[in-house]
C-alpha cells in the first residue's frame, strides 16, 4: 500500500515541464484538428510550432509528444489538400 502523497512507482515523479509538455500537446493536437476545416495555414503551422517545443520540453519517452507532432503533420497535409481541392482560402 502507499501512504497518502506517494507515488505507487517511487522513482517515476514527473517534473511540471513534462506537465506543461502534455497540456501543450493535447492543445496542439485539438487546434490543428480544427484547423483541418478552417484556415490551415492560419492554425496548424502555429499547433506544429506548439507541438515541436512540447516535444523539446518533455523527456524523451513522452508518447503524447511524438502523437501530437505526427497529428499536426497529417493534419497540415490533408488541410492544405482539402483546401485546394475546394478552393477555400489557405491563409
Amino acid at each position: 500500500m502507499s501512504a497518502e502523497g506517494e507515488t505507487l512507482n517511487e522513482g517515476a515523479e514527473r517534473r511540471p515541464s513534462e506537465t506543461v509538455a502534455g497540456f501543450l500537446s493535447a492543445i496542439a493536437i485539438f487546434v490543428s484538428l480544427v484547423g483541418v476545416v478552417w484556415h490551415p495555414l492560419r492554425l496548424i503551422l502555429p499547433a506544429l510550432a506548439i507541438a515541436l517545443i512540447a516535444s523539446g520540453m518533455g523527456s524523451g519517452k513522452g508518447r503524447l509528444q511524438f502523437a501530437a507532432v505526427i497529428i499536426c503533420t497529417v493534419c497540415l497535409f490533408f488541410g492544405l489538400t482539402i483546401a485546394v481541392v475546394a478552393s477555400k482560402p489557405l491563409w
